[in-house]
């Protein structure tokens, strides 16, 4: 068994884990995240893919004591103070899920490449989602949501709604 000690939604968590552990199931089974999804446990599908420092991974391919001294950020640690993150707000909006089996890799997926592009064409959305599968085809309104996203006036929507609510009272 090996320690490692990560900060994982903002909390610093520590276990003992086997050498061998994967990430995914340190989150699932060691810290009960259980919004972090296995696929296909061969980094094909991306229903894993969570943060770590910031980046997407696909957690399904990466030993928790790879993430020792690292932040993770989970689906479960998107939204703050009861409020959905945009991204997520974006896919909610535009229907961007069908049985939801993909939607927290696709939102942690999503949110990293507008990290990186904050303003994509269709095509680069396209493109930049390849590694993470959707079992129902329902790509078409992911990418409308994550267009969505992208747009500023829409991100500063759902931002002023997170701070104001939607009428814009508080």
């Amino acid at each position: 068994m090996t320690r490692v000690a990560v900060t994982v939604n903002g909390e610093q968590r520590e276990a003992e884990v086997e050498p061998r552990q994967l990430l995914v199931y340190f989150l699932r089974e060691g810290l009960g995240l259980t919004g972090t999804n296995v696929g296909c446990d061969t980094s094909s599908c991306g229903s894993c893919t969570v943060h770590v420092d910031d980046e997407a991974v696909k957690s399904c391919t990466m030993l928790a004591v790879q993430a020792d001294g690292r932040r993770v950020t989970t689906i479960e640690g998107m939204a703050a103070g009861g409020q959905l993150h945009p991204m997520q707000e974006a896919f909610r909006r535009n229907h961007g899920l069908q049985c939801g089996y993909c939607t927290p890799g696709m939102v942690m997926a999503a949110t990293s490449y507008l990290e990186e592009n904050a303003s994509p064409s269709e095509t680069e959305v396209r493109q930049a989602l390849e590694g993470n599968l959707c079992r129902c085809t329902g790509y078409q309104n992911i990418v409308k949501a994550v267009l969505d996203a992208a747009s500023p006036e829409r991100v500063g929507r759902a931002i002023g709604d997170a701070v104001n609510g939607p009428e814009g009272g508080a």
